[in-house]
């Protein structure tokens, strides 16, 4: 250091750093009682480290004043100096970052705090924290009084053996008044149980008449139980208590390696892939997060989970999971045990198979297109929208080897009524994975084939009309064809089933978007123009298809009269477009109006021509 130079040290605002704690790290003032639990049972598994015989309970009394006392390490007035009175640092550390303390090492992996901030959050409910500990490291050592302000003033005192005859610390808060719905007995019950449940160590908490309230619970999982059935329903009931639902099943979850169990219990209803759940993750017994989507892979949106786990890492705040690769091989982990719990229903569970796949096909089909041994598994059993109705794709290849799939739900509904009475098998291939995963039949079921709809392949399989029927219809069809061509439709006679639909308009996406493009070139100039003309790709036009067994057909290709020919080819293509139901372009709306006022107009004139001695409508 240079003599111009001079060393000096932070300074800390406590008011501005517990602001900061309850605003920005924590979510809520709740979590002073998560620490505290926290705290203790650190505090016990240091001193079942030196002492494996030693007690380990928690004590939490509500009142006017709350106190949390634990029968654990203990403090001496040196690490009170230590670690109360120095922010940031952690008993369970020293300031080179080891372990603090002969023999703690083998509980390293135990604790569950790590970044020596927790009893700040309890300044987040009170202005006063008073600390009672006793060294059990330290037998010798005489009890120790801190007590601290939230204004960052603190005493320390020893205190004589009869004030604190055991070994173990006591927490008291005297709660502000503006937090006191925080520190109520009932809530702090409440929160005992929400984060200490499944904590390993016994946790009771005395409200103010004196009544206990054992918090501490083997989950399901950890426990014995008669029979299989038996199991079942804890895990059932456990899943009804805890989310408020029950499972359609009940997944357990056991990774040795990360030292990882609980339950996956698949949701009853359907839920949005895009709605992933919040699982609930306790770390070494403590509730660190009820909130935590990344715990498994985006597509397994049809599970919660519950869990407890010791090599998960949590965040600051400890309110959700640290990304890392531990996280991700946890999360591949998890992944694989819900896809063998899947996949072995197809051999265990017909029956809840096909109730799994009713309520989450969706889930399904978007893991079946990255999984080639659960595509096996489960596509035939998937359900998918045909001209056959709602059938399995196993169901449909059998009537249908030469499978025929839409790229649109649109294209799909144009098709349909026709495509079904041709005898063609068409799938609608528009809805989210539907169309990959119809591809990917033949690989399931060899000789059947997949090819994607075309609508020369529907035309090709539309009966043609007599040449005398052709050479009648002529003269209307070349006004058609006139008429439309204007809108890149090609127009065509041809004998069809149902005879109550007059007119097919089939098209594809391609041609969509060729007309699209066109139509904004129209309507552009300049450079915008220039770009949309660039654009321009030869693509098939789409067809309007004439019914020639409809009995309107049959009527308007005897009409002579050019404007009332031009108004009825308007009509049915209109009518094509609102059977399509494809969204409308202006111009097309305007088409369809037009044609109305056209024909309307027509039949006034002929009523009022009809009428015995009227005279001719002045024209408005």
């Amino acid at each position: 250091m240079s003599p111009s130079e001079s060393a000096h040290t932070f300074q800390v605002d406590l008011r501005g750093l517990v602001d900061l704690l309850s605003h920005h790290l924590y979510s809520s003032p709740r979590v002073y009682l998560r620490e505290l639990l926290q705290n203790a049972v650190d505090a016990i598994t240091a001193r079942q480290a030196l002492d494996p015989a030693a007690p380990g309970t928690i004590t939490v009394r509500t009142g006017d004043t709350l106190t949390v006392t634990d029968t654990g390490v203990g403090l001496t007035e040196a690490d009170v100096h230590q670690f109360l009175a120095t922010i940031g640092r952690s008993s369970k550390r020293t300031p080179d970052g080891a372990l603090d303390g002969a023999g703690l090492d083998a509980a390293r992996g135990e604790f569950i705090g790590q970044f020596g901030i927790g009893l700040l959050a309890c300044f987040v409910v009170a202005d006063e924290i008073t600390v009672v500990s006793r060294s059990a490291a330290d037998p010798s050592a005489p009890a120790v009084e801190w007590r601290g302000h939230s204004d960052g003033r603190y005493t320390i005192r020893n205190l004589p053996a009869s004030e604190a005859p055991a070994p173990g610390t006591t927490v008291r808060l005297v709660p502000r008044a503006d937090n006191a719905e925080w520190t109520s007995p009932g809530e702090v019950v409440r929160l005992a149980r929400h984060y200490g449940g499944l904590l390993r160590h016994e946790v009771t908490v005395v409200d103010s008449r004196g009544e206990a309230h054992r918090i501490d619970e083997a989950p399901p999982w950890e426990r014995s139980h008669r029979s299989p059935l038996a199991r079942r329903e804890a895990l059932t009931a456990y899943c009804r208590d805890l989310f408020d639902f029950t499972p359609l099943d009940s997944i357990e979850l056991d990774l040795p390696a990360a030292g990882l169990r609980g339950v996956a219990y698949v949701l009853p209803t359907a839920v949005s892939p895009a709605q992933r759940a919040g699982h609930r993750v306790h770390l070494k017994g403590m509730l660190l997060t009820d909130k935590a989507p990344e715990l498994l892979p985006e597509w397994a949106f049809f599970v919660r989970c519950v869990v407890d786990t010791t090599s998960l890492r949590p965040t600051a705040s400890r309110e959700s999971l640290y990304e890392d690769g531990t996280l991700s091989a946890v999360r591949d982990a998890l992944g694989d045990r819900i896809r063998d719990w899947l996949t072995g229903l197809a051999a265990s569970d017909p029956a809840l198979l096909h109730r799994f796949i009713d309520t989450h096909h969706l889930a399904v089909k978007a893991l079946a297109r990255y999984d080639d041994e659960l595509l096996r598994v489960v596509l035939p059993w998937l359900p998918f929208e045909t001209t056959d109705g709602n059938v399995t794709l196993e169901e449909f290849a059998r009537a249908h080897p030469a499978v025929l799939v839409t790229r649109s739900v649109e294209e799909f509904r144009q098709v349909a009524p026709i495509a079904s009475a041709a005898g063609l098998g068409v799938v609608n291939g528009g809805y989210t994975y539907d169309r990959d995963l119809v591809h990917r039949l033949p690989e399931v079921r060899p000789g059947t084939s997949v090819t994607d709809l075309d609508p020369a392949t529907v035309t090709a399989h539309l009966d043609a009309v007599e040449p005398a029927a052709e050479l009648r219809a002529a003269a209307f069809l070349a006004v058609a064809r006139e008429t439309i061509g204007a809108h890149d439709c090609d127009v065509v006679l041809r004998d069809f089933q149902p005879v109550t639909a007059p007119a097919l308009l089939l098209d594809n996406r391609e041609a969509r978007h060729e007309r699209t493009r066109a139509g904004l070139a129209a309507d552009s100039d300049g450079l915008w123009a220039d770009i949309l003309g660039s654009l321009r790709q030869e693509t098939p036009r789409a067809q309007l298809v004439l019914n020639h067994l409809n009995p309107l057909v049959r009527q308007a290709i005897t009409i002579g009269e050019r404007g009332l020919a031009v108004t009825t080819a308007e009509a049915l293509y209109g009518q094509a477009l609102l059977l399509s139901r494809r969204p409308l372009r202006a111009s097309e709306s305007a088409l369809l109006n037009r044609a109305f006022i056209g024909l309307l107009t027509h039949a006034m004139h002929r009523s009022d021509a009809a009428a015995p001695g009227s005279e001719p409508r002045k024209e408005l």
